[in-house]
């Protein structure tokens, strides 16, 4: 075996793809989505199938092995190796050809799914199997693990739906493997597989998911043979592939979706077999567990979500109210609206996320989480299952595929202690057995892997096992591909991803309070499912990830960044631990939108992580220019505040010399103009209109009399305490002073804190966490008047109302009560208007509404009153998800500009200039405001500046 860095300069003589040994493409493909963890040697992205054969036989030459990786969302790992990697996400994921006439699609491995659905969906076609990252996941990937999805009741698994293959074999030869025919099969597969033609048909369990071992049983002479359901589900050790024709189906025109509510799971999986007279075309159940929020769902414990499909809404309507009324179930709900149908998948499809964490908080983790028994012993299966987890003291909520008779679980095995893996071992001995015993599959969808192939012989025996070793050698006699995996497999307790993780806690800024104050524990939340690797933003606005989307580099998604810092902890591939480059540079990308704090479903949080990381990788050096120029803005704007600069700053920043030494001076972008200071901040403002006396009396509710601008008699009703952040007070205080308006029009008296009251947002988003901790602690020592009066704290700006909300209580004084009390106090405008002023109506203003819903707003703050205010008031219309790029200081800063604009192409700037003429622009943002005029040169208002116009008029 050659050097890596020989291996790697051959390898970049050989192939025209992408070669890449660096310490971030290596630690980017240690994981998959399973619990297993293997450092590869480099990572090939190959244009093409000439690519895959060149790089095979440099491996092969090097005797290196070589493991083919789509989306990396296998749950067994199956996509880990110690070797090369192919990524084939990069260059390969193109649709070829497709056939509407014949209903086929030929199609590269690196196609994202629901790619080939979009193209599909044209012709009124789509791709039947579809996974829960029907998203993210690859077409070469779902035919490597045999993958299947919710719909596989009407359309079957990934097996059912491949027509043809071309691979690579070990012996680096390309081959076209088909339907009723030996051609491109090994020599010697034939004759093997006719010598034991009675254990062939005997020894494979009759069931829809039996995804398990290799499908010997597709070449018996009965079957064709069928060389592409064979391969399907092989996991990358007998070939490599390189393109497929897969068969399209039709797409119901109209769909409905009957949700069933019963006691707990057995109840529901006892009663989805009867549900399958009636043509659904699926029956998937899941319990209360593992759903964060109910609303919308029947009564019970647990659902079974039944899709029915027709020509028409009413046909499909009539078919799932006939599925509703012939359930024996506690209660039930039909919905025909998509967008509450999509609502309800996505409760579905994210417990693969949400079932890591148990309803404590505890961890939880794959292992054992796609099992399958006969349809009609999944509630018997579910009670024994139960009573083991029981047995072994372990919890775990299963979900899942009942229709077929798969189960999903997310088991809180201790993977870190000898004693938990021990136990872990035991346990998954013991449920093989029970799976065996109801005549089930190991694996019901995501593959053996290293995680079931150890024990394959419970199920199969070690005659049929021995015979799946003689397979794997004759197609791949090097054994190079993929090795490990489903025969002669790593023992199941090996390989874990944790084991180089520390046992102490690290030490931290913030109080990470969800993860038991535990950074690693924080880190180890993302376990890959990759929902942050989304190439759109998911439907009903989602944020998160707008830097991957921007770029479509790994290490520029949520899951990238958290596989970096994994590994900056494990210290094996990075080894400089916080002073990381490869980790920094990774993170700089990250806008801090939050996003993936509501919208991956097991709440990473990176940006968190990244303040965390700025603050140590800096610690005691000089940071970034800025750090200095953005991070203390508040702290600089303060100083123009007071001493009255304002207009001798704006008049220099006009000078473009000027503006562009100060801006290459403090680390800011060239191509961004810079923001004009307000020359009467909103207190100087308030001091003015309310006088001396008012503004000395501020600090208490009560102390400042009501008032409208021009001095007559404002509000009189409750108090309500109107925060002045950095933004509104310096840079929009017209937004402060349309607030007050609107305020004191509903009655409410409003009053502001003391000054020197600051969120500490800009400290924190570029990790000077010592400031912030000091300036969120002397806020906290300010508020405490007002904290003690129990007045609500009105926020107009998402960010700063985000920051108080969460880094205030997670890194100002987690063990400080009043953290927590200020952040309960605060409220979005739309919130203190809905309540604390229920009685009070907007003007109306009937006219549509365009913009963007801010990304802290829709992770940490949610916007539900905003919904209703703008209802209330006829502004019409859905604003768009995503984020705005400009976030803050991210936009500002050098280097970022062309991120920063291709996010706002993404979704905000589009949603602009497709608005019907005469529609509002809403922004409630800082930073959506500024990216709205300098991209867009459009005026994007508060909702508070439109209601304060609406009044007047």
């Amino acid at each position: 075996m050659g050097t890596g860095n020989e291996l790697e300069q051959v390898l970049r003589r050989a192939v025209r793809g992408d070669v890449d040994f660096s310490v971030t493409g290596r630690a980017l493909n240690t994981m998959d989505a399973s619990n297993y963890r293997r450092v590869p040697r480099g990572v090939v992205a190959p244009c093409d199938a000439a690519d895959v054969a060149a790089a095979l036989a440099v491996c092969r030459e090097h005797e290196v092995p070589v493991v083919a990786r789509g989306g990396g969302t296998s749950i067994a790992g199956q996509a880990t190796g110690t070797g090369v990697v192919l990524d084939f996400t990069r260059h390969m994921g193109e649709v070829l050809e497709l056939d509407p006439q014949a209903r086929t699609a030929r199609v590269q491995p690196g196609l994202v799914l629901d790619t080939l659905r979009s193209r599909a969906a044209r012709h009124g076609l789509t791709f039947g199997p579809d996974p829960s990252t029907h998203s993210r996941c690859t077409l070469g990937g779902m035919i490597g693990n045999n993958s299947c999805g919710s719909h596989s009741v009407a359309w079957g698994t990934t097996a059912d739906n491949v027509r043809a293959v071309t691979v690579v074999r070990g012996d680096g030869e390309p081959r076209t493997l088909e339907r009723s025919t030996w051609d491109g099969a090994p020599d010697g597969l034939r004759a093997l597989v006719e010598g034991d033609l009675a254990l062939l048909r005997t020894g494979f369990p009759d069931l829809p998911r039996r995804i398990s071992g290799y499908a010997l049983d597709a070449l018996l002479p009965e079957h064709g043979p069928d060389l592409p359901r064979f391969f399907c589900g092989s996991e990358g050790t007998l070939g490599v592939l390189t393109e497929a024709t897969v068969r399209l189906v039709e797409a119901p025109r109209a769909r409905a979706l009957a949700v069933l509510g019963y006691a707990d799971e057995s109840a529901a999986a006892e009663a989805a077999p009867g549900l399958l007279p009636h043509h659904p075309l699926t029956v998937e159940g899941m319990a209360a567990d593992l759903v964060r929020d109910p609303r919308g769902l029947p009564k019970g414990g647990a659902w079974l979500f039944v899709e029915t499909g027709g020509g028409t809404q009413g046909e499909a309507k009539a078919g799932a109210e006939a599925i509703a009324r012939a359930a024996d179930c506690l209660d039930a709900v039909v919905v025909t609206d998509p967008a509450r149908q999509r609502a309800l998948w996505r409760v579905r499809e994210d417990a693969s996320g949400t079932a890591t964490r148990m309803p404590d908080g505890s961890e939880a983790w794959p292992g054992w989480e796609d099992c399958a028994v006969p349809p009609a012993r999944l509630g018997h299966y579910l009670r024994d299952f139960r009573a083991l987890l029981t047995d072994h003291g372990l919890r775990g909520t299963p979900y899942g595929h009942f229709g077929d008779g798969c189960i999903h679980v997310r088991i809180d095995f201790d993977l870190l202690s000898a004693e938990g893996v021990g136990r872990f071992r035991r346990f998954s001995e013991d449920l093989a057995d029970l799976v065996v015993g109801h005549g089930g599959s190991l694996s019901g969808e995501h593959g053996d892997g290293q995680a079931r192939a150890e024990l394959l012989p419970k199920m199969y025996g070690d005659e049929l096992v021995r015979l799946f070793e003689r397979v794997k050698d004759l197609w791949d006699p090097a054994g190079l591909l993929n090795p490990d995996m489903l025969v002669r497999p790593a023992p199941l307790d090996t390989n874990l991803r944790f084991a180089p993780l520390p046992r102490e806690p690290v030490d931290v800024a913030f109080g990470y309070p969800h993860d038991g104050g535990d950074f690693s524990a924080a880190v180890r939340r993302c376990v890959g499912v990759a929902k942050c690797r989304t190439t759109t933003a998911a439907s009903g606005g989602g944020v998160m990830c707008p830097s991957f989307r921007a770029t479509g580099e790994e290490e520029h998604s949520t899951r990238g960044r958290a596989r970096l810092l994994h590994e900056m902890l494990a210290g094996e591939v990075v080894e400089d631990g916080w002073r990381s480059t490869e980790v920094r540079d990774a993170l700089d990308l990250c806008l801090s939108c939050k996003g993936c704090r509501s919208d991956c479903p097991v709440g990473v949080d990176m940006a968190t992580y990244k303040a965390e990381f700025l603050h140590h990788h800096y610690e005691g050096r000089r940071r970034p220019a800025a750090h200095y120029a953005m991070g203390r803005l508040p702290r600089w704007l303060r100083v123009v505040a007071v001493t009255r600069t304002a207009r001798v700053a704006n008049l220099l920043a006009a000078i473009g010399p000027l503006a562009a030494l100060a801006k290459r001076l403090g680390g800011i972008e060239p191509r961004r103009a810079l923001p004009r200071v307000a020359t009467r901040t909103f207190r100087q403002w308030w001091r003015r209109t309310r006088g001396d006396a008012a503004a000395g009396r501020a600090g208490a509710p009560g102390g400042a009399p009501g008032g409208s601008p021009d001095g007559a008699p404002g509000g009189s009703g409750r108090t309500v305490v109107l925060w002045p952040d950095t933004f509104t007070d310096h840079l929009s205080p017209d937004v402060a002073r349309a607030a007050v308006r609107v305020l004191e029009a509903a009655g409410l008296t409003v009053v502001l804190p003391p000054d020197g009251v600051c969120c500490g947002l800009t400290y924190v988003s570029t990790g000077q966490l010592d400031q912030a901790r000091a300036v969120q602690r002397r806020t906290l020592e300010l508020m405490r008047p007002l904290l003690a009066a129990g007045a609500p704290l009105v926020v107009l700006e998402p960010s700063c109302a985000a920051a108080l909300k969460t880094d205030l209580v997670e890194l100002a004084a987690p063990a400080d009560a009043r953290a927590g009390e200020l952040a309960a106090s605060v409220r979005t405008f739309a919130q203190v208007l809905e309540e604390c002023a229920p009685d009070w109506r907007p003007p109306r203003l009937d006219r549509p509404a365009v913009g963007q819903t801010h990304c802290h707003q829709h992770a940490v703050l949610g916007d539900a009153a905003e919904r209703r205010l703008r209802a209330a008031a006829g502004l019409d219309g859905e604003l768009s998800g995503g984020c705005c790029g400009l976030a803050g200081n991210f936009g500002f800063e050098k280097g970022h500009y062309d991120v920063s604009t291709a996010c706002a192409e993404e979704q905000l700037l589009p949603a602009v200039r497709e608005a019907p003429p005469g529609a509002e622009v809403l922004a409630d943002g800082f930073s959506c405001r500024t990216q709205l005029d300098q991209l867009a040169g459009v005026r994007g208002r508060h909702l508070a500046e439109v209601l304060a116009e609406g009044l007047d008029q």
